[in-house]
C-alpha cells in the first residue's frame, strides 16, 4: 500500500506481519544480499526491478553488516530453489528468520514506473489483512501508512552505527596509515578496501566528536555511507569542521559526501526517487572519464556544477556529475585536503570503475604527511 492510495496484491515473502517504510527501487540485477544488508537502506522498503531474485540463495560472505537492514522487501519472481556453491539457505527463509516482511508476485515494473512518476513515498506491506473490503483497498492499512514516519527529517545514522569503536587491521604487515572512520552506516567492504592498501582503520560511532577523532592522531578521516536525512546530522558536520580546521585529509562517501558538503556550507535536498543500483553513469569533470557506479541515496548536494565556490575552507569544485540528471556526484577542496563522492567505489558485487578513489585517499594522506614533515624540518 502506497501513501497515495495505490495498492498491489501478491503473496507473502519472508516473515508474516506488517511493516512500514519509504518505498524505493533498486535497479541492480545482482547483489541482492549486499542490498538487503546495506545500512543505508535502514527504514526503507526496497523494490527490486530485476524480476528474478533469490536464485543464488544466501551465504555468510556477502553480508555488508551484521543483519538485514531493510524495513521490507518486494520482488516479482522469487527463486523456487537456490543454486550456488556458496549458498547455505534460501532468501525467503533468511528474511523470515530476520523478521523482515516482504511481498512477491506483484508487477514490480508497474510499481517502479509509479514511483518514477510520483516519487519515493511511504508504504506498508501486510500479510494479515484477509480479503479486500468492499469500501476500498484496505483503508486501515492506508491510515497506518499515512501515520508512519517520513524520511525527510529522519536522523537514522546513530541507529545503525557501531556502539563501540573497533579496529580493522591493515591486511599485510604493519600499517602504513591510520584512518579514523566515522561510522554513519558503514559497509564492511569499505574498511576492507582501505585495509588492502595498508591502512589500519579505526571505526568509530556516529556521534564521535572532532576532538575525539583528532585524539587518535589519524593520517586521514573517512566519512561513511548511511541512512536518513543529512540535514539532521549536525553532530557529524560539527566534528568534520574540527577535522578540516586541523588540516587532516578527509574522504567521504555517499552520506559522508553530503556531510562534507554541509560542513563546507552547501545545502542538501531530497531527490524525487533517488539513485539506487549498480548501473549509474558518472562523469569525472577533470578528465572526462565516465564511470559506471553503484549508488544508494535519496538526498543530494546543492552546489554549482561549474567553477570554484569560495567556502570557509577555501575553494571547492564539483569533481563528478551524474550523467542521467546532472546531480553533483563529487566535491573536491582545492585549499584543504578533502574530497568526497556520492557513489560507492567499494561497491560489492560491483562495478569497480571507481575503486582507484581509495588510492587517491591513500596518496593524499602520504602527500600531507610529507608536507608536514618538510614543514617541521624547516622550523627546526
Amino acid at each position: 500500500m502506497l501513501e497515495d492510495g495505490r495498492s498491489f496484491a501478491g503473496e507473502a515473502y519472508g516473515a508474516i506481519g506488517e511493516t512500514f517504510g519509504e518505498a524505493v527501487f533498486s535497479t541492480g540485477m545482482t547483489g541482492y544480499q549486499e542490498t538487503l544488508t546495506d545500512p543505508s537502506f535502514h527504514g526503507q522498503v526496497v523494490i527490486m526491478t530485476a524480476p528474478h531474485i533469490g536464485n543464488t540463495g544466501v551465504n555468510d560472505e556477502d553480508y555488508e553488516s551484521d543483519r538485514i537492514q531493510v524495513a521490507g522487501f518486494v520482488v516479482r519472481d522469487p527463486a523456487r530453489r537456490p543454486s550456488n556453491w556458496r549458498s547455505r539457505g534460501s532468501l525467503d527463509d533468511e528474511l523470515a528468520g530476520a523478521g523482515v516482511v516482504g511481498i512477491s508476485g506483484i508487477d514490480t515494473r508497474a510499481l517502479t514506473r509509479h514511483l518514477r512518476e510520483r516519487g519515493a513515498m511511504r508504504c506498508g506491506i501486510s500479510s494479515q489483512l484477509g480479503d479486500q473490503p468492499a469500501d476500498g483497498p484496505w483503508p486501515a492499512l492506508l491510515e497506518k501508512v499515512l501515520g508512519s514516519p517520513r524520511m525527510v527529517g529522519a536522523d537514522l545514522a546513530p541507529l545503525v552505527s557501531t556502539r563501540a569503536p573497533y579496529v580493522v587491521p591493515a591486511r599485510d604487515g604493519a600499517p602504513l596509515f591510520t584512518v579514523a572512520a566515522l561510522d554513519l552506516g558503514i559497509k564492511r567492504a569499505t574498511p576492507a578496501a582501505l585495509a588492502a592498501l595498508g591502512c589500519e582503520v579505526r571505526v568509530l560511532p556516529a556521534r564521535t566528536t572532532g576532538e575525539e577523532l583528532l585524539a587518535l592522531n589519524p593520517d586521514g578521516v573517512f566519512l561513511s555511507n548511511g541512512p536518513g536525512d543529512p540535514a539532521t546530522a549536525d553532530y557529524a558536520v560539527d566534528a568534520l569542521r574540527t577535522v578540516l580546521r586541523a588540516g587532516v585529509p578527509v574522504f567521504g562517501i555517499c552520506f559522508g559526501h553530503q556531510v562534507l558538503a554541509r560542513a563546507l556550507g552547501f545545502d542538501t535536498y531530497k531527490l524525487t526517487y533517488g539513485h539506487r543500483g549498480v548501473n549509474q553513469p558518472v562523469g569525472d569533470v577533470a578528465t572526462g572519464r565516465i564511470a559506471v557506479t553503484s549508488q544508494n541515496h535519496g538526498f543530494a548536494v546543492r552546489a554549482p556544477l561549474t567553477g570554484a565556490t569560495d567556502t570557509p575552507f577555501g575553494r571547492v569544485v564539483a569533481s563528478h556529475i551524474g550523467l542521467n540528471d546532472d546531480v553533483v556526484e563529487g566535491l573536491e577542496c582545492l585549499d584543504v585536503p578533502a574530497f568526497s563522492v556520492q557513489f560507492h567505489p567499494e561497491a560489492a558485487p560491483g562495478p569497480h570503475d571507481a575503486a582507484e578513489l581509495f588510492e587517491k585517499f591513500r596518496d593524499l594522506m602520504a602527500a600531507t604527511r610529507q608536507t608536514r614533515a618538510a614543514s617541521a624540518g624547516g622550523r627546526s
